[in-house]
């Protein structure tokens, strides 16, 4: 039998990690008894419909340890007496010396709760995510003696310093990831190279079926009718949306396009001064945070799709965007960049278009041909879909997870979840 399993994550629910919640579904489904543990409150104010199907219990830990501090104070006097608090707190300490923060010291707090409030039944934990996360899930199951794992998929791995990715990988169950890219890395840096198992998200194709509606003939010559270029994405450095709006503004103004832009995030603000710097504010619009249905019709309103993703500053970069599965799922040509795991989903002129990140004049280039070419735009489109429909059904990409929770079904039924 399965064992109970506790899933921590950052935050919950989140819109932007939906593809936990339908991890976390497909799992139930499976019969796992699952609890969640959020390390953070829900700021988005609209959910998905996966997140109303999910039944585990759902625990918050103290987001900042001041605000709950007599619930932290309890959770330390129980288990302190306990024979694991020793090397629990050890390894706390020589995680601090590394990382003199107090990020860390709140990491401590809330695995203190997490140990302590833990149900007795729960006999595994896992965290999504290798940065804090797993910090909290490390130190709660060396304090209850339990096993843990991890899923790992991409700020975390990049932006974690690796003798700390080393620490955790040496010390959890199991790892699973979803690109190549980051199996590969993690593999090389782990005790074990078997340690690391490879599961593609994938995106659940019955709340995406094919394509119905036809393609335009849009060519950027109607100023009445303007090509419909659509990006979804939070608007932060590594998606790339400076070099975007700089690439839109290299265009021949008798070009005609409109971008709509889905999605939330810190830079939105900066983005709409640039566009307005750039000359191009009335050829955008900013939708802000959308639930998926609303997404969804933006697919099928659109020509093409566009995501320029980058490496940031400190590291930070995309794994393998789910919202590039779902716009070719729907048909749409994906213009995008030679970043992290995205050409493990598309390769150059065959099922879409590729540039390297940050070459805006390449970028300008591009998205001038899928103005311009409503025919090509039709057969890249085609051939995206057929390739996220053989190789990206999130189904089959379940059955590489379902033995790591040691779960075995015959045939996995989950039910469509819009």
């Amino acid at each position: 039998m399965a064992k109970a399993t506790a899933i921590i994550l950052k935050g919950y629910p989140r819109l932007s990690e939906t593809f936990i919640a339908q991890e976390i579904h497909a799992l139930e489904k499976q019969g796992l008894p699952l609890q969640i543990i959020s390390m953070r409150h829900p700021t988005d104010k609209k959910t998905h419909p996966v997140h109303d199907k999910i039944e585990a219990p759902v625990t918050y830990l103290p987001e900042y340890l001041y605000q709950e501090i007599s619930r932290v104070w309890r959770a330390w006097r129980r288990v302190r007496s306990w024979p694991t608090y020793a090397k629990a707190y050890q390894t706390w300490k020589q995680d601090l010396a590394r990382d003199k923060t107090f990020n860390r010291v709140r990491r401590w707090g809330q695995a203190l709760v997490l140990a302590a409030e833990l149900s007795d039944d729960v006999e595994h934990l896992h965290a999504h995510f290798l940065h804090t996360p797993s910090s909290v899930t490390r130190y709660a199951a060396m304090l209850r003696d339990l096993p843990w794992s991890c899923s790992a998929h991409a700020v975390d791995i990049w932006t974690t310093p690796e003798l700390e990715l080393r620490d955790k990988l040496k010390d959890c169950a199991w790892a699973v990831t979803c690109t190549e890219v980051n199996r590969s890395y993690l593999a090389s840096i782990a005790d074990k190279t078997d340690k690391v198992t490879l599961a593609y998200h994938g995106i659940d194709l019955g709340r995406f079926p094919p394509r119905q509606v036809p393609y335009s003939d849009r060519n950027g010559a109607d100023d009445s009718d303007p090509v419909r270029i659509l990006s979804v994405g939070r608007a932060v450095e590594k998606k790339g949306y400076a070099d975007l709006l700089a690439a839109l503004a290299l265009l021949p103004k008798d070009l005609n396009w409109h971008l709509v832009h889905v999605g939330g995030g810190p830079l939105i603000s900066k983005l709409q001064r640039t566009a307005l710097g750039w000359g191009i504010e009335d050829r955008i619009t900013w939708l802000g945070s959308q639930s998926q249905e609303e997404v969804t019709v933006q697919y099928q309103e659109a020509d093409f799709f566009v995501l320029a993703s980058l490496v940031a500053g400190n590291g930070d970069r995309d794994g393998l965007p789910n919202v590039l599965m779902e716009a070719q799922s729907q048909g749409l040509a994906c213009l995008s960049t030679i970043v992290s795991a995205i050409p493990e989903l598309i390769e150059n002129d065959t099922n879409g278009l590729l540039v390297e990140p940050s070459n805006i004049q390449m970028l300008a280039e591009k998205l001038t041909v899928l103005i311009q070419n409503p025919k090509h735009r039709a057969n890249l489109g085609a051939a995206g879909e057929q390739k996220v429909r053989a190789s990206f059904d999130f189904k089959a990409c379940m059955t590489k997870v379902y033995p790591l929770f040691e779960l075995t079904p015959d045939t996995p039924d989950i039910d469509r979840v819009a």
